[in-house]
């Protein structure tokens, strides 16, 4: 297709002599690219200027226009190091002049024009880098550097920062540029020498582009962006940049840095350097208090430049001024910046892109990411226009009538039109953001509930630690009515508003929290629902309230993933960590958000208790999973690779059932093969035995050492062979022997609910053979029976015989239907792992009557909705008196009960028969085995 194929609009000629200059200096132009000519010639006096210069050039560019800057680059990387300025000229005017004509008559998108101007810019900036690089070398005075070094230029990089980072450039952009070296480079004596040799080369590169000469100039280049640029020199060292930015770096240096890019240059220890970057720039936790720091910008930025007042047309500034560009970059970074740090999908340069990655996570709603990417193209293209017309460095509309007419004639358009289009988008953009950075930064406070509210409790927040900065008690005095108001309306507002309290006294700091509830105001009703159901969990969230932020990461309420995805994740977020400690406590922050959606889920009837279990399990079983290689990796740096064919953990008890609550521990074991290799081969080596036993310890260690951000489980290994006395790894051929062999029966119950979690596939199945080997065993029902008996008896004569509310101990209760469900799994020689399926067995069997069977699952389901949400609670056992409406509410719920009394009684019925047919169960059917 020719280029006059694709023209799909053409600009007006506003001065009829100009076009005819136009088209004398492209007489070979014919039918619409002669239109174009004159157009864009007859309106822009400085695309006037360019035809005349570059006409000849520009036939064999329009022939093939995305060719022709390949062409550019060839010519000048042939060009000598002396003629270098006059050629970067010339190449700027045939790129602006191509990027201009391609521009006004359609042919390429607004991407395609700005990201061919950033493309020579990075090439330019490379050119001149490398020539005044080379200068310094050849002069012998860069320490140590050789020619070879040119291409690196001597280990100096210059990030592009702003429009040049993100592929924005413009037509009249200066370049943003933070210059850098790799200090490591040098030997620590000629530091200073290599300072100041790159400072000078630095220099030298800006007056090669940014010089005007007669033949123009290149870019204007601006190097402020650096730290602290009225005091630091224009070439830093990476170092001295990096402690800068850890220690004084603020919300807008974050934001800038969002586009910032190695353009050239050593450009390997440009990325090196921005990844050291990545925790300042993104934070870990969602950080909409950045919100408030962009608004504050927005509004500083008007004062300084007297942009604030009405939309008006004339002189109005479309990069700066209301509605205009920057303040759909500002909301697109601040967004960014939000959730950037948990989600690197967000992490993108670009603002239409970074516009269109935010819709599709759901943190801006579809159709105003629509209406801003349109009006961010159209500003652009505006933009444009007006630098094309006189190579300006401006971004004003013109000031006159006549000058908006040339404007007008440019854009291929009426003036009325261009005038009412550009004002509606101008106020459309203004009105939408606004009401964005309103709602987000807050308005004046509201009043206080009109009765006193706690005023004895509400006395002491103002001396808590997250009331302690000003800028947490201003956001906070905003939320304060609203969440009086709120907890004034409770089923128990007392109560709830204690629950609060101990939310707050236990908050370290309030500012992201408050923001997040500012920003998120449903936040705060989950908050009480939270807090008001217990105390407990109020407490555990004031310490861990960056668990909030997943409540708004997008899917929150979805249906649960399963252990696929999760594993995924999990996966994901160890992979972005290089370090081992850090890989720990990645993984306790991934483990606490999770088990907080499960505590939400259930707490808010999204999942029934037996669900809830499933889903804690899923969180352990895949934390197990995802950590062991990780643990496995690092043990293996001093000690070898595990010695022959690896080892499986086992889950045990409530684990291997997948039945667990929000406070279970692990019970684990660990198998290995060490395939008759003796040894381990490492740099300390180990022998087969001591080598898994330690890595069982690591692993243990791995979760339950209270790191930075807590532990991730306490866990038990009593379950082993020999319990206590056994050794921590176990031997496949031990294990199997043992199980075989040696075990008590109590051990083979145990076995029942043994499932691989971790580790070697060959292994975990291995251990799945012993244990369906080992339960299909034929058995002494009798013996059976009266272990099962006695291990009742002696449990019932250690423990307290338990009460009502405790759904673990006492006749009846949990662990005693466990115990029958267990025995009834191995008598029938089955490999049932849940209660269910046991008692169904021990029905199969003809042990217990299908009746029996019956009622003990049931009521071992109601006693697991209580256990449950008492972990959900606290620890100790529920006091009914003392529970809160709330709690109560839950409990009603989840037993499909009416109040606490029927749920009293029927709980002790439920237990009583129970208890009845296990005494049956135990006594008379055992007399008759």
């Amino acid at each position: 297709m020719s280029f006059a194929d694709r023209l799909t609009r053409l600009p007006r000629p506003y001065d009829s002599e100009r076009a005819e200059d136009a088209a004398r200096a492209a007489p070979w132009a014919e039918g619409g690219v002669a239109d174009l000519v004159r157009g864009a010639g007859g309106t822009s006096p400085y695309l006037q200027t360019l035809i005349s210069k570059e006409g000849d050039w520009l036939e064999g560019a329009l022939d093939d226009p995305e060719g022709a800057f390949p062409g550019l680059c060839a010519e000048l990387e042939a060009t000598a190091p002396d003629d270098l300025p006059r050629a970067l000229r010339q190449a700027k005017r045939r790129v602006a002049l191509l990027a201009a004509l391609c521009d006004v008559g359609g042919v390429w998108p607004l991407e395609t024009v700005t990201g061919l101007l950033t493309e020579f810019a990075d090439v330019a900036t490379g050119h001149a880098m490398r020539e005044a690089v080379a200068r310094e070398i050849k002069r012998g005075k860069l320490p140590g550097a050789t020619e070879d070094d040119v291409v690196t230029a001597g280990g100096m990089v210059a990030l592009a920062m702003g429009k040049m980072g993100a592929g924005e450039l413009n037509y009249s952009s200066d370049i943003d540029l933070i210059c850098l070296f790799d200090e490591t480079r040098f030997d620590p004596d000629d530091y200073h020498e290599a300072r100041a040799s790159l400072v000078r080369a630095t220099r030298r590169m800006c007056t090669t582009l940014s010089d005007l000469t007669g033949d123009g100039y290149v870019f204007r280049t601006d190097l402020r962006l650096r730290p602290d640029p009225s005091v630091t020199p224009v070439c830093m060292a990476m170092d001295a940049a990096e402690t800068y930015y850890e220690s004084l770096g603020r919300t807008w240096e974050r934001a800038a840095y969002i586009k910032a890019r190695p353009a050239a240059g050593d450009v390997e220890a440009g990325a090196r350097f921005l990844d050291t970057l990545r925790p300042f720039v993104w934070r870990r936790h969602l950080d909409f208090a950045a919100i408030k720091d962009a608004h504050d910008m927005r509004l500083r930025i008007r004062q300084h430049k007297g942009l604030g007042g009405p939309i008006t047309l004339p002189g109005h500034d479309m990069k700066l001024g209301r509605g205009g560009i920057r303040e759909i970059e500002f909301f697109t970074q601040t967004r960014q910046l939000i959730a950037g740090g948990r989600d690197p999908e967000l992490r993108v340069r670009g603002t239409v892109e970074g516009l269109a990655v935010l819709a599709r996570k759901g943190w801006v709603p579809e159709d105003a990411a629509t209406t801003l990417t349109d009006a961010y193209r159209a500003h652009r293209e505006v933009e444009h226009r007006v630098q094309m017309m006189r190579d300006a460095q401006t971004h004003a509309l013109p000031g006159s009538d006549d000058e908006m007419e040339r404007l007008a004639c440019l854009m291929g358009q009426g003036r009325d039109e261009l005038e009412r289009e550009v004002r509606e988008r101008l106020e459309t953009v203004h009105d939408l953001i606004e009401t964005f950075f309103a709602r987000e930064t807050g308005g004046a406070p509201a009043d206080e509930p009109e009765e006193p509210f706690g005023e004895e409790i509400t006395a002491r927040w103002p001396g808590y630690p997250a009331l302690r900065s000003a800028r947490a008690v201003e956001i906070f005095d905003r939320l304060r009515p609203d969440i009086l108001r709120r907890l004034q309306a409770a089923a128990a507002p007392d109560e709830a508003l204690l629950a609060f309290d101990g939310f707050l006294a236990g908050l370290p700091a309030g500012v992201q929290v408050f923001s997040l509830f500012e920003a998120n105001p449903q936040l705060i009703d989950l908050l009480i629902d939270i807090v008001t159901v217990s105390p407990d969990l109020g407490r555990y969230l004031s310490r861990n309230a960056a668990v909030l932020d997943a409540v708004i990461g997008g899917d929150f309420f979805a249906d649960w993933p399963g252990r696929d995805v999760l594993r995924e994740g999990l996966d994901r977020v160890l992979a972005r960590e290089e370090d081992y400690e850090a890989r720990l406590d990645a993984a306790r922050r991934w483990g606490k958000e999770w088990h907080f959606r499960a505590g939400v889920h259930l707490l808010r009837g999204l999942t029934d208790p037996q669900e809830a279990a499933t889903h804690y399990a899923d969180i352990a079983e895949v934390t197990l999973a995802a950590l062991w290689p990780v643990v496995v990796d690092e043990f293996a740096r001093k000690h070898g690779r595990p010695p022959g064919k690896g080892a499986a953990v086992l889950g045990m008890g409530s684990l291997g059932a997948r039945r667990l609550h929000a406070r279970s521990d692990l019970d684990l074991i660990v198998i290995y093969d060490a395939d008759g290799v003796e040894a381990s081969e490492g740099r300390k080596p180990l022998s087969s035995r001591a080598y898994y036993a330690r890595l069982t310890q690591a692993l243990v260690t791995a979760v339950t050492a209270p790191m930075a951000e807590g532990r991730l489980y306490d866990v038990d290994m009593r379950l082993r062979p020999s319990g206590n006395q056994g050794p921590v790894a176990t031997s496949l051929s031990a294990f199997r022997d043992y199980q075989a062999q040696s075990a008590w029966t109590w051990e083979h119950l145990a076995l029942t609910r043994a499932r691989a979690v971790a580790g070697t596939e060959e292994i975990g199945a291995a251990a799945e053979a012993v244990r369906e080997d080992v339960l299909a065993m034929t058995r002494d029902r009798k013996k059976v029976v009266g272990d099962v008996a006695e291990m009742r008896a002696r449990i019932a004569a250690a423990k307290d015989r338990g009460q009502t509310w405790d759904p673990k101990i006492g006749p009846g209760h949990m662990q005693e239907i466990e115990l029958i469900a267990q025995a009834g799994a191995i008598l029938d020689g089955c490999g049932a792992r849940d209660v269910r399926s046991g008692l169904d067995a021990g029905a199969r069997t003809g042990w217990l009557t299908k009746q029996a069977a019956t009622d003990l699952a049931d009521t071992h389901a109601l006693l697991w909705a209580i256990q449950i949400a008492a972990r959900l609670f606290g620890d100790g056992v529920i006091d009914p008196d003392r529970l809160g409406e709330a709690g109560a509410s839950m409990l009603r719920r989840l037993s499909g009960t009416e109040s606490l009394d029927a749920l009293s009684d029927r709980l002790e019925a439920s237990t009583a028969k129970a208890a009845a047919h296990i005494d049956t169960a135990l006594g008379a059917q055992a007399s008759e085995a």
